[in-house]
């Protein structure tokens, strides 16, 4: 009888074979990015939805309807995730439902895991177990995610690409608007009659969780307002 085959071995060739498929999958992405660099956001959605199928999903923050009225343009019946933290301004979740009423949106609403309410609001903990691994949850079993990251947002997010694969998602990601201005986004608002987050007239320019947002100076930077006081930058969803 043949002797079975070395457990070690076979672990060795499946991890061989995944970190392979991987590189290759990143480098796909690398070449897809830059040639889709100067593209229109619907036509950077239209690839990602030949080329993922169901396995694509959005991640929306409400913060405008932008990325959702181009989205559902090119690809109906696509899934939108919103994180609903707990901790949002009202008018925020008033503007989801009129966002989902004028779409018929394919609306999936998170909430905060087990555990959430032991950390601060505004700490990393409280966005972890309020954001991240809510939606890592919802994203399981897709192949590729959509979101609205501009490279103006911050700092952090100034070489963001418009197709890449993230380690520490172990998926692709897709940002259609990374490009856009803000003058980009109000622009296409404006022309397009979209329904504006009633928070902004108020000065919000950056919207996030209720306790750790505040409206915009004269002058000030638009996400001045997010974690004001602190040097906080991110919520831990794109770093």
């Amino acid at each position: 009888m043949a002797q079975s085959a070395d457990p070690q071995n076979e672990v060795h060739v499946s991890l061989v074979d995944t970190r392979t498929d991987v590189e290759r999958l990143r480098a796909e992405m690398a070449e897809q990015s830059a040639a889709l660099e100067s593209a229109p956001a619907g036509l950077v959605l239209a690839w990602a939805a030949e080329r993922f199928g169901d396995d694509l999903a959005i991640s929306c923050s409400f913060q405008d309807a932008v990325l959702i009225d181009i989205a559902t343009a090119v690809v109906p019946g696509i899934e939108v995730v919103f994180l609903d933290t707990g901790s949002h301004f009202p008018e925020t979740l008033e503007y989801v439902e009129t966002v989902r009423a004028r779409y018929d949106l394919n609306l999936t609403v998170t909430h905060p895991v087990a555990g959430a309410e032991d950390w601060p609001c505004g700490s990393a903990q409280c966005c972890e177990f309020r954001k991240v691994r809510p939606l890592k949850e919802a994203l399981a079993g897709k192949e590729a995610w959509v979101t609205g990251l501009k490279r103006v947002d911050a700092p952090t997010r100034r070489d963001t690409p418009i197709v890449s694969y993230e380690d520490s998602w172990e998926m692709v990601k897709i940002n259609p608007l990374a490009a856009w201005t803000d003058a980009d986004i109000a622009g296409y608002a404006a022309d397009h009659d979209l329904p504006e987050h009633p928070l902004v007239a108020q000065g919000y320019l950056s919207i996030g969780c209720a306790p750790t947002t505040r409206p915009v100076r004269l002058g000030e930077d638009p996400r001045a307002g997010r974690w004001s006081g602190s040097d906080k930058v991110e919520c831990g969803l794109h770093v």
